[in-house]
């Protein structure tokens, strides 16, 4: 393959990662027109059209969509190659992007980067908050972090804290003149927080367990919201009852400003971890982040 060929199908690969001639051309430091007479040139070379363009948005061809899904796997090797190199510097460096709902960035990841950042300033550290389920693949994330449970069966998978329970409270004030749920059934008599993902865009079913009997429930409420915290909150405030991680509402239940409700419900479940892809080659950096991040408890 001639260095020419090589720098074309670089540059198609920053349009197709970008989607966008401007903002693969400010990557590349050349001009937009430069970029775009680059890829009519590989077209012309390969006789196949790569890109759809328009006025406002790029998107890739059946071809092009081919063509990327054969060269993304040698250039990430290149890249993870070249930042396998930090090896030899005095510091592990680069940066490394993970994807984390808002509970595990602050009860897990938070405390552990405290600890590593301030040893090793060479290593940067990005924090994607989101939800839903992401492709950290096609997302280019180096890791994600999600419950035990839901990681897929290629990736490798770190345990990275312990085993959570949820917690069903509600202040006294909305207790008042309200006899408290005995069972997950007599919620249905009750005013509940509902929290939506955006996986689906669904309201999520609170999840119960007692003598090996589980229970899904779909809640109903007068208040809809889609953050914790926000549901914490409007939980203080008296409007219903809310379904939250224990550690994350046990301040309030130890202040007394929540009480918990069918605590025998909610045994434990495998908690936090870090899942990567097992066939990527990682850097120093990130090695030295998944031994800051992994339980020992």
């Amino acid at each position: 393959m001639s260095r020419q060929t090589m720098n074309d199908l670089l540059a198609f690969r920053a349009v197709a990662r970008e989607r966008s001639f401007t903002r693969a051309a400010a990557q590349a430091g050349v001009s937009p027109s430069a970029l775009s007479h680059t890829i009519r040139a590989l077209e012309t070379q390969l006789g196949v059209r790569l890109l759809i363009r328009t006025t406002r948005s790029v998107a890739l061809t059946q071809a092009g969509e081919r063509l990327l899904s054969v060269i993304e796997p040698h250039f990430e090797g290149i890249d993870a190659g070249l930042a396998a190199l930090s090896e030899l510097r005095d510091k592990p460096a680069g940066m490394i992007r993970i994807t984390t709902g808002i509970h595990a960035a602050d009860a897990i990841l938070r405390p552990a980067l405290n600890r590593l950042l301030p040893a090793y300033p060479d290593i940067q550290v990005e924090l994607s908050i989101n939800s839903g389920f992401i492709d950290i693949v096609s997302e280019r994330f180096d890791a994600g972090v999600r419950l035990g449970e839901t990681i897929a069966q290629d990736m490798v998978a770190v345990r990275i804290g312990p085993d959570l329970r949820m917690a069903a409270v509600a202040s006294s004030s909305y207790f008042a003149g309200r006899v408290a749920p005995q069972t997950p059934h007599d919620l249905a008599r009750h005013n509940c927080i509902n929290l939506r993902f955006p996986t689906h865009n669904a309201l999520y079913a609170w999840e119960f367990e007692k003598d090996d009997r589980a229970l899904n429930v779909r809640v109903e409420g007068q208040l809809i919201v889609n953050d914790t915290t926000l549901a914490l909150q409007c939980a203080r405030d008296g409007l219903g009852i809310a379904y939250l991680p224990e550690d994350y509402v046990r301040p309030d239940i130890e202040a007394g400003r929540l009480t918990r409700v069918l605590e025998a419900w909610c045994p434990p479940f495998p908690g936090y971890h870090l899942y990567y892809p097992s066939r990527r080659q990682h850097s120093p950096a990130f090695a030295l982040l998944v031994e800051a991040l992994r339980y020992r408890g």
